[in-house]
């Protein structure tokens, strides 16, 4: 198995996993151009893609999705809220829709979609299991629920949102009904929230976290980061490897 952020921000979010028969992208949130470009700076051409997954379906998830579905003939992987939402979007486009709370097959993986708190028509989370490893998704999610803790627990790589610092945001630039919906249940994770969250389904097994979804204005790569060394090094449970998700450019690949 092989994980990537190929971009993480408030412009768009975009992870590559593949399995051993499976090429995906969870979110498609930069234009169809540049997702191409970042799949070939790791060694894989867009055509290999054998689905898109949506978490929902905002433009930072979905920019390039449409454009990628139609130029391969890839299938379009969403919930049908969120499908009814972005219609003329997908237009042309193969979907395939699925209920969330429903776990289904695709291919040689087991992907079960879960609830979320976020403000858009219908947002999830994604556990995806394949014989070789569990890859636990959660990020836009204002608030983290139990079955949010439940649904990642046994993940071997986890992609966490550590959106903002929180000193960052009330001292930053954002007008104050934007920092009242970031730190709402609808909003956004901070890095402390973020950690409190790893802390609680952190297992001996887990070998990388993702860290995703940080807002170039209200927070630091360095300062997320501190966050979680800092947790981590009170804890001998496990020693996970950190990837810090860029706008910019694509992270280091973790093979598993």
């Amino acid at each position: 198995m092989r994980v990537c952020l190929l971009a993480s921000g408030s412009k768009g979010n975009s992870l590559f996993v593949e399995t051993g028969e499976t090429k995906i992208l969870v979110d498609a949130g930069l234009s169809a151009r540049e997702i191409a470009c970042r799949l070939e700076s790791i060694g894989v051409n867009a055509s290999e893609l054998n689905g898109i997954l949506i978490s929902h379906e905002h433009v930072d998830h979905i920019r390039g999705a449409g454009t990628l579905a139609r130029r391969f003939k890839i299938p379009v992987l969403i919930s049908y809220p969120a499908s009814n939402q972005t219609h003329e979007h997908f237009r042309s486009a193969s979907l395939v829709e699925f209920e969330s709370g429903c776990s289904f097959e695709f291919r040689d993986i087991l992907i079960d979609p879960f609830p979320t708190t976020h403000d858009s028509a219908d947002p999830v989370g994604f556990v995806i299991d394949s014989h070789e490893a569990r890859i636990g998704f959660a990020t836009d999610l204002g608030i983290v629920t139990r079955l949010v803790q439940e649904k990642l627990k046994k993940s071997r790589v986890l992609v966490l949102e550590a959106n903002h610092d929180e000193d960052m945001l009330l001292n930053g630039p954002y007008p104050w009904h934007l920092k009242q919906r970031i730190k709402s249940r609808h909003g956004h994770l901070s890095n402390v929230e973020s950690v409190d969250l790893l802390a609680e389904v952190m297992h001996p097994g887990l070998e990388g976290v993702f860290l995703a979804h940080l807002s170039e204005a209200n927070n630091l790569p360095e300062i997320a980061l501190e966050v979680y060394r800092k947790h981590l090094s009170c804890t001998t449970v496990c020693s996970p490897r950190i990837f810090v998700g860029k706008q910019q450019s694509v992270t280091e690949v973790l093979s598993l």
